[in-house]
């Protein structure tokens, strides 16, 4: 009974000792308390007038919900900064030619792509300066206006945001 409690102990202690440190959001530990999101200016051909405010709330609102690092204004120990440098819409697939002899289009694409900066305070192997751009498909028939662009910005919005975080914190 003795041996068993010992063989016991060995088996928790070696089955935990491999876990390490691990978080539901995917973040690797952070040496930071504080972050800093810099207002992304849209300098694209293209302006859509918002998707500046919307994107900077965005990356902000994704970084505190899935850390514990506190925002402020300036002086973060995390710090991101950058531009909106394209948006645009491009036709993807045409539809026959009508009776007026006009060639539409049957699907379109809404494209952002914006520049980051990225930079750690902490450790500064960790910055970087890319680009992340992703896009939404909607119907050739559809305008971006109203609900159709609220939901294409929404979720090429989610996905960029995303993919910083996972770039600059989660290290995937």
């Amino acid at each position: 009974m003795k041996h068993l409690k010992y063989l016991l102990l060995l088996l928790v202690a070696t089955t935990f000792s491999g876990c390490g440190v691990y978080n539901f959001t995917g973040a690797s530990p952070i040496d930071a308390k504080t972050f800093q999101v810099s207002f992304f200016h849209n300098n694209a051909d293209l302006v859509e007038p918002g998707i500046d405010r919307d994107f900077t709330l965005a990356l902000q609102d994704l970084i505190m919900n899935q850390t514990n690092l506190n925002l402020v204004s300036n002086g973060g120990e995390l710090a991101y900064e950058g531009e909106i440098v394209d948006y645009r819409i491009t036709p993807m697939t045409a539809t026959a030619v009508t009776s007026t002899g006009d060639v539409g289009a049957a699907q379109n694409r809404l494209t952002i792509r914006i520049n980051v900066r990225f930079t750690n305070k902490k450790k500064e192997t960790d910055d970087f300066e890319k680009p992340f751009e992703f896009y939404y498909d909607f119907p050739g028939a559809s305008l971006p206006t109203g609900s159709v662009l609220n939901e294409a910005i929404k979720t090429i919005f989610e996905r960029i945001t995303q993919d910083i975080f996972n770039e600059s914190l989660a290290k995937w």
